[in-house]
């Protein structure tokens, strides 16, 4: 079952329990991902997985983002709302990578590349993004691999 789907089957679920924060969340990410497989693929296109990890991770970080601005606001009601939401999100992610692993991973990666410097991040950064499948966010990573090769 693609992520799609089990979010589609999550809608009808939330539908029948009448949970409607859940539905709204679900309803907005099923549109986010919709407009990416258009922007993609154009009408009638369907995203890969990975593709759809990076439009969720992308709707999480906005939600973060958002916290922050109503944290400032004083207006915790809609912070808890949005974390919320992150929870809901969060289900159709996979399990982010430890610490621990992230080292090793960025390790092979540099051992795969051969890289002595940082003027060769860019590749060790690929293979490393690559290796990762969408378990640990980009800045993470960055800096873990600035890390390794200073």
């Amino acid at each position: 079952m693609t992520i799609q789907e089990r979010i589609d089957a999550d809608i009808k679920e939330a539908m029948r329990a009448k949970a409607a924060e859940k539905l709204a969340a679900l309803r907005m990410v099923k549109s986010a991902l919709m407009n990416a497989a258009i922007e993609k693929y154009g009408a009638g296109g369907k995203l890969s997985d990975l593709d759809s990890l990076a439009v969720i991770r992308k709707q999480v970080k906005q939600r973060r983002e958002s916290i922050e601005g109503f944290a400032k606001g004083g207006r915790s009601d809609l912070a808890a709302k949005e974390s919320k939401e992150i929870e809901y999100l969060t289900e159709y992610l996979p399990a982010p990578l430890k610490e621990s692993e992230i080292q090793q991973l960025v390790k092979e990666a540099i051992q795969e590349v051969g890289a002595t410097s940082k003027a060769q991040m860019a590749a060790v950064m690929k293979v490393a993004t690559e290796k990762a499948a969408g378990r640990v966010d980009g800045k993470t990573l960055s800096l873990a691999v600035q890390a390794i090769l200073s």
